[in-house]
């Protein structure tokens, strides 16, 4: 069995990418392909990863987390996907590290089910916007209070890949970035899923559909309807053209509270957060999606 742990990272997709992958529930179970409701699994597996302290899981365990996950017997993959499952948000960027207990986390995860195959899927972000947005969703009134332990210069997401990496060396690792989203949106749905790149799935445009003008998403589906591309590059490029075009201000023009933090400093950090895509893409075993 092939087991997929997408594991955020928080304020990234908001569920949406195991809402889409739900709306293919159906058609996916005919290729052994299971999506289950997180809500009939996140709790089991929080609870089984604290009552197991580590150790790998007995089959009765591993058996009880697919029973309440409802996963039906001779099924090939299983996606389960839980943004919070290796640390609250406040506990996300400690010093100059990206989820500084993601290697006990992690084979804490890959432990549940020993002998599967395990793969993890993780959704980067610009720190720039990712740790005011993560200040917003937290209990902090004090974004000075809230930063005080980071090194926002010092974050690297290869620094955090390379650790997991090592710490399950025999799990492949798949990565995006968050900004991208819209334009790989149906290959990340059928890379998690492991059905074939070129699968007809229901919901490849719904983060489209959210950022667009509703008349610009009407001519992108009667032009990809009337002129349909040879492969998924031209694809990208056709809904990157009417995405620029038809784009929603309010979708792009978010306001984030970043006092003590200048605007030289914000570019510094969107700078290095693009440099490390490099590194990245170098990491043995992972796989970065990029347009």
């Amino acid at each position: 069995m092939q087991l997929v742990f997408h594991i955020g990272a928080p304020c990234t997709d908001d569920d949406r990418l195991i809402k889409s992958l739900l709306r293919n529930r159906e058609a996916l179970a005919r290729d052994g392909i299971a999506i289950p409701t997180p809500a009939q699994y996140r709790g089991v597996i929080s609870d089984t990863m604290r009552a197991l302290a580590g150790a790998p899981a007995p089959l009765e365990m591993q058996d009880a987390i697919l029973e309440a996950a409802q996963v039906p017997d001779g099924a090939a993959r299983v996606v389960f996907s839980d943004a919070k499952i290796v640390t609250i948000p406040r506990l996300v960027m400690i010093g100059p590290q990206i989820w500084p207990k993601i290697e006990r986390k992690a084979r804490n995860l890959r432990n549940l089910f020993p002998e599967a195959e395990v793969e993890f899927f993780v959704g980067m972000r610009d720190p720039a916007t990712l740790i005011p947005t993560l200040f917003k969703g937290s209990r902090f009134t004090d974004f000075a209070e809230f930063t005080d332990d980071m090194q926002p210069l010092a974050l690297a997401w290869s620094e955090m890949l390379m650790r997991m990496r090592a710490a399950v060396p025999d799990s492949p690792v798949t990565v995006w970035c968050n900004e991208d989203t819209p334009l790989i949106w149906g290959e990340v749905l059928r890379e998690m899923a492991g059905c074939n790149p070129t699968a007809p799935l229901a919901g490849v445009d719904d983060l489209l559909e959210e950022l667009m003008e509703p008349k610009g998403f009407k001519r992108l589906q009667e032009y990809l309807e009337k002129n349909p591309p040879e492969n998924e590059m031209l694809r990208r490029r056709v809904t990157a053209a009417f995405l620029d075009k038809y784009v929603r201000d309010d979708m792009i023009e978010e306001e984030l509270d970043t006092p003590g933090w200048s605007p030289e400093m914000l570019e510094a950090m969107t700078d290095a957060y693009e440099d490390d895509m490099d590194a990245v893409a170098r990491i043995p075993g992972v796989t970065l999606i990029t347009p």
